[in-house]
């Protein structure tokens, strides 16, 4: 049982180091962009389809463990007001690229 605990703790506090270290100051540095207007580039795309996916990989690892899932809840919330804000964005600029003369 110990050998158990041990492990899930090993996974937990690499997976909040993970957020902690890279995920979260690169998804609040996002977050400040787009919320002034600007796009996202490639890289950033790369970076939040591989977040993604890292999301959809501890899900179950999540689901089971119910003092992660606030958290977890207020990072997928992060990751959303930022695509939403982002595909704003792309609109506003394609409707601006489209008003100007060609």
């Amino acid at each position: 049982m110990a050998k158990i605990d041990n492990q899930r703790l090993g996974i937990v506090q690499a997976l909040l180091e993970r957020l902690n270290k890279y995920r979260l100051p690169r998804a609040i540095e996002l977050k400040n962009r787009v919320d002034a207007g600007h796009r996202l580039s490639d890289n950033d795309i790369e970076f939040l389809e591989r977040a993604f996916e890292d999301a959809n990989h501890i899900r179950g690892f999540i689901t089971n463990h119910s003092d992660l899932q606030n958290l977890a809840a207020r990072v997928v919330r992060l990751y959303h007001d930022i695509t939403t804000k982002a595909l704003e964005n792309e609109q506003k600029y394609a409707a601006d690229s489209e008003k100007r003369p060609h």
